[in-house]
């Protein structure tokens, strides 16, 4: 049972949906939808490579899938419908197609770092069947998109007020920011790399623009995008109180903050800021020093060694 037990939040957060007076039938179709794209994509890969990479290409097709069904089939106002949609779509596309790309070069030849580290932590854990732990690990990425991050797309999308609330307009003006940071972030770290080769220096720390102030400035961004989702989406799961019974309009509220957890935990534990430092501590003789004056996740002002 020790295999299963990360999926049930997740199962749990699609079962809600589809109880649900408004969101049960686009939750149905989004989730046979993430199904279907998971197995093709992520889990028969899995498992006849043994990599669990793959689930860098199926999450971000399951955030497209998110934006396109959100479009095609919300029923409420028209704008804020492409609004939420379009955000969702954009980042899936932007995401997979670059993903794509990395699988067509043969990036996703060998076990990413990231799911290498995966491997430590089932053998903490005391897992011993990898084949397993990685299909449960690729269902549940599908199974968060079938639930809690398609929470502020499928609520968003069934609002039918024809004005947008001041805190909607923050929301997706925060979603903007933080995606802008997150691909300053992105860039900044490219072209340190790309000059670092440059002048011939390899295993350098990248500690320029936003790396000054956190270690990991795209992984924070990242997690603003999914906090700015959830602002914009408070005004429309309030609408919802007038549409469902008053347990289900709760759960899906704190669903909605669930989000933020989710994210967090796993940009820092799971597939982002903990597992990247487990390697750059073993190639980068200068990464401890890194860590001693720049924080790992909230930006802040770098400290001096001896604070």
């Amino acid at each position: 049972m020790k295999y299963f037990k990360p999926l049930y939040p997740f199962l749990l957060g699609w079962i809600l949906l589809l109880c649900t007076q408004s969101l049960a039938q686009i939750s149905l179709l989004n989730g046979v939808l993430q199904l279907v794209l998971f197995t093709l994509v992520v889990c028969i890969p899995i498992w006849k490579t043994e990599r669990l990479s793959y689930v860098d290409i199926g999450w971000p097709w399951g955030l497209a899938i998110i934006g396109l069904v959100t479009i095609l089939f919300s029923k409420g106002y028209q704008w804020r419908v492409w609004a939420i949609g379009g955000a969702y779509l954009f980042v899936g596309l932007r995401m997979g197609l670059a993903a794509l790309m990395y699988w067509r070069k043969g990036y996703l030849q060998k076990e990413l770092p990231r799911y290498q580290y995966q491997r430590i932590r089932w053998e903490r854990q005391g897992k011993t069947n990898v084949q397993l732990a990685m299909q449960v690990d690729a269902i549940m990425q599908g199974l968060a998109n079938a639930a809690y991050l398609a929470f502020p797309a499928l609520i968003m999308g069934a609002n039918d007020n024809p004005s947008f609330s001041a805190l909607e307009i923050i929301g997706l003006t925060l979603w903007i920011g933080a995606f802008v940071l997150e691909t300053v972030a992105d860039k900044q770290k490219a072209s340190f790399l790309k000059e670092m080769k440059k002048q011939g220096l390899r295993n350098q720390v990248c500690n320029v623009g936003l790396w000054k102030y956190t270690r990991h400035p795209n992984y924070f961004a990242e997690w603003m995008v999914w906090n700015a989702l959830i602002i914009a989406a408070i005004p429309s799961w309030i609408a919802l109180k007038e549409q469902e019974s008053l347990v289900v309009w709760i759960l899906l509220g704190l669903g909605l903050l669930f989000i933020s957890r989710i994210m967090y935990t796993t940009l820092v534990y799971f597939t982002g800021a903990k597992p990247s430092e487990y390697y750059s501590l073993q190639k980068r003789p200068d990464y401890e020093a890194y860590t001693k004056t720049v924080n790992m996740f909230f930006p802040g002002k770098p400290r001096t060694t001896e604070d």
